[in-house]
């Protein structure tokens, strides 16, 4: 591992980070979500700015150039598909699941150790996140004793 390997794994984290900004707008302007779901999701996307706040201004110091956020419609998120309220929650729980498993995956990959230590607590955000949504749904928060 490299500090150029951290500056890479990095930058597909803010990419994963600005993807979760850009669902939850959609999911905020959908029109779907009644006002305490609502307010939980505006919640999760000021969480996932403050990641990719973090994450940029890493890269930076490590001398590194961070990634841009894509425009929205640039994404393939599933709109024409989200339908219900229980609908948005469930695309959104999805990218919890998967940012939950991309940062546990990177864990290791680390060259400068200090950089695992700031994933793994986004890591604990996400998968928050993830229990929330499953919650709301009325599904299992918790499925299993191990994420991944």
């Amino acid at each position: 591992g490299s500090t150029k390997d951290d500056i890479n794994i990095l930058n597909t984290a803010l990419g994963l980070e600005y993807q979760a900004i850009a669902a939850y707008q959609v999911g905020a302007e959908s029109g779907l979500l009644q006002k305490p779901v609502l307010d939980t999701a505006v919640k999760f996307q000021t969480h996932h700015k403050a990641h990719a706040q973090v994450l940029a201004s890493t890269v930076e110091k490590l001398g590194g150039t961070p990634v841009k956020a894509r425009s929205n419609s640039e994404y393939s998120f599933p709109t024409a598909q989200l339908k219900t309220q229980a609908d948005v929650l469930r695309f959104a729980a999805g990218l919890e699941k998967g940012a939950t498993a991309a940062y546990l995956g990177v864990l290791p990959s680390f060259h400068n150790r200090d950089l695992s230590k700031a994933a793994g607590s986004i890591l604990g955000d996400e998968a928050m996140h993830w229990a929330i949504l499953l919650s709301a749904l009325g599904e299992d928060p918790v499925p299993g004793a191990f994420v991944g």
